[in-house]
């Protein structure tokens, strides 16, 4: 079942969604650093990985990395190579662990040149016809994120993940949005596979 919601008035109503949830306390992340040699694998040492499918972590927002792996280590994110993985870890060291990722700096990517105005398009104008609201709007216009929102900076992060997330968000399968009225399902499910493979080449160059 496709979700039926109109995109640009939930982006409206996530302020007054953020404004009433409760922020992470800011970490440690000296003893989140002890935690992340596992990591480093998929990750990367300096949390930039090198292989496909999987995301970067370095300069991530620390209360949406932390709300991730949460997610993760409940099953509310569905990640299969993640399985096991944070089982050990308290509230704490989840918190820990994404403060390290946060003082890291953001990679910078490169996106190729295939599609890029329609990329644009969609990040920073989204799709009105569609009723796609833009990407830069949650994100910022440079692919930053919102910190304290607890909005995801995109730029830098590999097509190819973004690919997979956006279409687990478009087929329901991701449902870490809930909290915030479902707006990633229903800005993906606007989405097709050529506009969200072209929007993640524009985010993997943005910076």
């Amino acid at each position: 079942m496709r979700l039926v919601r109109s995109a640009p008035i939930v982006v409206l109503a996530l302020s007054a969604l953020v404004l009433s949830s409760n922020a992470s306390a800011a970490g440690d992340a000296a003893a989140g650093a002890a935690l992340a040699a596992p990591c480093a694998a998929c990750h990367g040492q300096d949390g930039v990985t090198t292989l496909p499918g999987y995301p970067n972590l370095a300069g991530q927002g620390e209360k949406y990395t932390a709300d991730q792996l949460r997610a993760i280590k409940s099953g509310v994110r569905v990640a299969p190579l993640m399985t096991g993985q944070l089982d050990a870890m308290s509230d704490a060291d989840l918190v820990n662990l994404a403060a390290y990722y946060a003082a890291m700096p953001r990679p910078v990517g490169q996106a190729k040149d295939e599609r890029l105005d329609v990329g644009a398009q969609i990040y920073r104008g989204g799709i009105a016809r569609k009723g796609v609201a833009a990407c830069a709007a949650c994100h910022s216009p440079v692919g930053a994120g919102n910190s304290l929102a607890g909005f995801p900076g995109l730029g830098g992060q590999p097509a190819d993940y973004l690919v997979t997330q956006l279409t687990a968000y478009r087929e329901g399968v991701r449902v870490t949005d809930e909290s915030l009225g479902g707006v990633m399902r229903a800005v993906a499910e606007g989405l097709t596979d050529g506009e969200i493979k072209a929007v993640a080449n524009y985010i993997q160059g943005l910076h």
